[in-house]
């Protein structure tokens, strides 16, 4: 672990300062067509950016981290817990090279992450290359993000609460290794869709092999009855664009995973005995913003045919649904308030193992924005709740803080 993060840290410096160093030389008079862009931009939020002469290279890097402090109390207010931490520090590069048709796109993680049951070693989050022989055409081969529900594809770096919901948290996919095709109907105004899918290992970041020839089929569909959201807002929450017109986005996925051998497909404890379970999950999405208001609601859930296994004490596989709704508003395109609840219900054979009916988080949201997503803070203050829960000792009321830089 420690040999590896030192390797990738003298990497980054030894590219950055080449960069940095980096003179543009003479290039042989070019066509008009060909596009000539500065050699340098930098710029907050955006990255260092540097482009060869004419369309041969470019490449972006970002730099970005959060800090979080959190706070947890029992139903009368006694505290339970602290916790501080480093939650992200990541370094991402994109761009293009030979041609703008390739491109692609690595990040990497430097702090460990519990979607990796084999080690704490996760540095390579993303890593794909993409061909796009059109603007509405784009095939990737490498790892990263499962086009699932929209709170996973969202970045954590562009969530307008601290964390993604409890809902994404259980149902939610995460990054793959596998092929990834997309179709964007070219359309500026009025009506248009998405189409995405892909056929991944289906075992999670950095697994290597499936060796019981599982794999995991996804499809996902978006849909935009009024046009599509400046800025890229699909992917982002909070209406930092301020939408002049009604925008909506309707959006409905599902993902089959073969053979599956850890608990939630590629996140999870491995199932015991190299066992493998068939994994169904659903997901379905609705987004809407106008003038600073943000509304969004995700519904989502997992079929299993066979979710307990012998070991009474731990393994055993989530089925079930749940729903969660949020929204915000931005005074001054520098503070926004948002109010979310999530629930979750587990299925009743599972309910036993869960230790709950039902599970339900409201959260109260406050984000001063200095630079966008770039430069934030966030506060957050959550009431849990369980209905027949087994144990009442859980935590009741978690307030959260988080600072974001990023580059």
């Amino acid at each position: 672990m420690q040999t590896d993060l030192r390797s990738a840290c003298c990497a980054l410096l030894l590219l950055l300062g080449a960069l940095l160093c980096a003179r543009p030389t003479a290039a042989a008079p070019q066509p008009d067509s060909v596009r000539r862009t500065p050699a340098f931009a930098v710029e907050i939020g955006k990255g260092i950016t540097y482009r060869s002469p004419g369309e041969s290279f470019a490449l972006t890097m970002r730099l970005r981290m959060q800090s979080l402090v959190g706070l947890s109390f029992d139903r009368d207010f006694t505290f339970r817990e602290i916790e501080a931490r480093i939650k992200r520090l990541q370094v991402k590069f994109n761009g293009y090279v030979y041609s703008p048709k390739l491109v692609y796109y690595i990040q990497l993680g430097f702090t460990g992450h519990a979607a990796n049951a084999r080690s704490n070693s996760d540095i390579v989050a993303d890593a794909i290359l993409y061909y796009r022989p059109s603007a509405a055409w784009s095939f990737g081969l490498g790892q990263t993000k499962i086009q699932g529900s929209r709170a996973q594809i969202t970045s954590s770096g562009l969530l307008q609460f601290v964390d993604r919901s409890i809902v994404n948290g259980e149902f939610g996919s995460d990054r793959d290794f596998g092929i990834f095709i997309q179709y964007d109907l070219p359309r500026d105004k009025g009506f248009t869709f998405t189409a995405k899918s892909s056929v991944t290992l289906g075992e999670g970041r950095n697994w290597g092999r499936s060796t019981n020839g599982g794999l995991v089929y996804t499809r996902r569909l978006e849909f935009y009855p009024l046009g599509r959201f400046k800025q890229k807002g699909e992917v982002s929450e909070g209406d930092l664009a301020h939408e002049e017109q009604v925008r909506i986005m309707l959006a409905g996925a599902f993902s089959y995973n073969h053979k599956a051998v850890r608990t939630q497909g590629q996140r999870g404890d491995l199932l015991p005995d190299g066992a493998s379970r068939n994994l169904s999950n659903w997901y379905a999405d609705f987004l809407l913003k106008y003038r600073g208001f943000s509304f969004c609601a995700d519904f989502m859930g997992r079929t299993c045919g066979r979710p307990l296994f012998d070991d009474e004490a731990r393994t055993w596989i989530y089925t079930g649904w749940g729903c969660n709704v949020q929204a915000g508003y931005i005074i001054r395109k520098r503070w926004e308030v948002a109010l979310r609840n999530s629930m979750l219900f587990p299925r009743s054979k599972v309910q036993p193992r869960a230790g709950y009916e039902r599970r339900g988080q409201t959260t109260l949201g406050v984000s001063h924005y200095l630079v966008g997503h770039a430069i934030k803070f966030q506060a957050d203050l959550s009431y849990n709740h369980r209905t027949r829960a087994v144990k009442n000792d859980y935590t009741r009321w978690a307030f959260t803080f988080q600072m974001e830089v990023g580059l």
